[in-house]
């Protein structure tokens, strides 16, 4: 599923155009633990969704999904942005976001009004999940449902 992303974010308050894709074996490659955290290698098996910029091939978030059909759910098993892209320093704004709403549009598309994201986020950014994606507590993991997946979504898709 290639998916030309409409969704747009900031860079010093420039909206740029991103694509969401699956990553592909030559991507692998790149996919160093010390820039993404986390050795992508083992994820190929799973549904993996890189971001770039449009028009360019340097990965900025990398995603890895689940679908879960028996619980209308999208389970996000990993997800990342690249190292300079992480904490208060970071080049663009919105990656996660992006990403989170690709797996929220796979999700509405499966599962329609039932549609369902969840994720397992370290304990240490549970806060921000909850605060900057609305997410909630259910139990072990945050999710979304609808109404909110679907604020998720129309925040990062372009007019």
């Amino acid at each position: 599923m290639d998916n030309e992303c409409r969704r747009a974010f900031n860079r010093n308050s420039k909206v740029k155009s991103v694509n969401i894709s699956p990553v592909v074996r030559s991507d692998i490659k790149s996919l160093t633990k010390r820039r993404y955290f986390f050795d992508w290698k083992k994820e190929f098996s799973t549904e993996l969704y890189k971001l770039t910029l449009k028009e360019q091939n340097d990965i900025l978030g990398i995603i890895s999904l689940e679908r879960i059909p028996t619980e209308w759910r999208v389970h996000i098993r990993l997800l990342t942005v690249s190292s300079e892209n992480k904490g208060s320093g970071k080049i663009y704004e919105g990656i996660a976001g992006n990403l989170l709403a690709h797996a929220a549009k796979i999700a509405v598309n499966e599962y329609g009004e039932m549609a369902c994201i969840s994720l397992r986020p370290k304990s240490s950014i549970v806060l921000h999940y909850i605060s900057k994606y609305n997410m909630n507590i259910t139990g072990t993991t945050l999710s979304l449902e609808v109404p909110e997946i679907l604020d998720l979504i129309n925040k990062y898709e372009k007019d």
